[in-house]
């Protein structure tokens, strides 16, 4: 019995697979806890630290470039949407995306998952040229020596959150990407100051947000991908099934999660999200991701995270084995 750590996040439909309710031949699962979750992400890109290990997808595919022993599964356990995540600062007179040129736009780190995202609707939907932002950021990169010449760093020990609510910068990401949280996730990587109370503060780039992000997803197909499962390379090298043993384990672990919770009630924002997109709001496997992965793969390349001859198959970048849609 070979013994795989396990790093994810703290997720309702991983429950059965960590605790041991679902099998895997010739395996044991060893479930480690790291919060944030956030923080395995360096610690598996950098040191191959865990056996299994959740990633941010845009690290994923940089690690994948860089030569990092990474294989991966189509298991992509988080999903959301972002046109909620960008918020103004009350001095800085943006009303519309056009606004945003030539602006300061907290990000904890350039590479950033909602960051690509979010840069790529900016820039398809309304014309944004990100070069022409200066980005300010607060913690390092998982892979660095990618993020462009118009990223800053903050020097002074403030944290995103006060510098948007001073008017030091113009805009900012919230949430784990920007002003909810403060420097490098790290344990007890706690909130960061609390947020100023409505109307008196911060104001969303797009107040009607759920209507713009239903509308995008409907026109596009796309659905924001925010997690995927890595394996070390080795372990693939010397049992080439163990992929398809994992994704059947994850699937079998998520359907038990349906079956007992079919309204996703232990994490709302995915029940709220399943109705937004009218189906599964985690699905696996390549065929209901092939548009979300192409894009997060086209943003990254646009955005200079990826190099332009990085492969359009999508099915590269991913174990061979067996993934029927889950």
């Amino acid at each position: 019995m070979t013994t795989l750590s396990v790093a994810l996040g703290d997720y309702p439909h991983v429950k059965a697979l960590l605790s041991g309710k679902i099998q895997i031949p010739g395996y044991a699962i060893e479930p480690v806890e790291v919060k944030p979750i956030i923080g395995a992400y360096r610690r598996m890109i950098r040191d191959l630290e865990f056996d299994v290990c959740e990633l941010a997808p845009t690290s994923y595919l940089m690690a994948l470039q860089a030569g990092v022993q990474l294989t991966g599964i189509p298991v992509f356990l988080n999903r959301r949407f972002h046109h909620s995540d960008v918020q103004c600062s009350t001095t800085s007179g943006i009303r519309f995306p056009s606004d945003l040129q030539g602006k300061k736009i907290g990000v904890r780190a350039y590479t950033v998952t909602t960051g690509v995202w979010m840069r790529g609707i900016l820039h398809d939907e309304y014309g944004l040229d990100a070069g022409r932002v200066e980005w300010v950021i607060d913690d390092d990169d998982h892979i660095e020596g990618r993020a462009p010449s118009n990223v800053t760093r903050v020097t002074d020990g403030r944290s995103l959150g006060e510098l948007l609510r001073a008017g030091d910068i113009d805009a900012a990401f919230s949430g784990n990407a920007g002003t909810g949280r403060a420097g490098a996730p790290r344990a007890g990587w706690a909130a960061a100051t609390e947020e100023p109370a409505s109307g008196d503060g911060p104001y969303p780039l797009f107040p009607d947000h759920e209507v713009l992000e239903t509308d995008w997803y409907l026109r596009t197909g796309i659905y924001p991908l925010h997690s995927v499962i890595a394996i070390k390379s080795e372990l693939v090298e010397r049992d080439p099934q163990l992929p398809t043993a994992l994704y059947e384990a994850f699937s079998e672990s998520k359907r038990r999660q349906v079956e007992d919770d079919p309204e996703w009630t232990m994490l709302e924002r995915l029940g709220k999200q399943a109705k937004q997109i009218g189906s599964d709001p985690i699905p696996y496997g390549f065929g209901s991701n092939d548009a979300s992965i192409r894009a997060l793969v086209k943003f990254s390349r646009d955005q200079g995270l990826l190099d332009a001859d990085f492969p359009d198959d999508i099915t590269q970048w991913f174990a061979k084995g067996d993934y029927p849609n889950a």
